[in-house]
């Protein structure tokens, strides 16, 4: 697996086994990567949108992520779609998606899959 640059910082609660935290980290992650930006083919991971996931000691994540424009005709959905993959994974009590845009999201954020696939070399 190819990570996005300035991959989500994944802040372990105080009290996760790290195997645990490891397994749910890339159980969300493989969610993520579901999770499609309909004008662009690539997944909104490998794309770089997401900035940031948390998990804390319940098992209640929080997600960081932005769109590749402000204007994005998608951006009232995507959330929830993040949302719903997010939260069919085992182990998770809660999860909370948060839109942010600071910093702009820009093509330096696309992982190497993504530029394969958009053919961006």
């Amino acid at each position: 697996m190819t990570d996005a640059p300035a991959l989500m910082g994944v802040k372990p609660p105080s009290s996760m086994d790290p195997e645990e935290l490891a397994q749910l980290t890339d159980a969300i992650v493989a969610a993520l990567k579901t999770v499609y930006d309909p004008e662009i083919p690539a997944d909104i991971y490998e794309l770089g949108l997401i900035y940031n996931v948390d998990i804390d000691d319940e098992r209640n994540v929080a997600i960081e992520m932005t769109l590749t424009a402000p204007g994005c005709p998608v951006a009232g959905e995507m959330p929830g779609w993040v949302e719903n993959a997010v939260g069919a994974v085992a182990g998770l009590k809660t999860v909370k998606v948060t839109i942010v845009f600071d910093p702009p999201w820009d093509q330096s954020r696309m992982s190497d899959e993504a530029r394969v696939a958009l053919d961006m070399w």
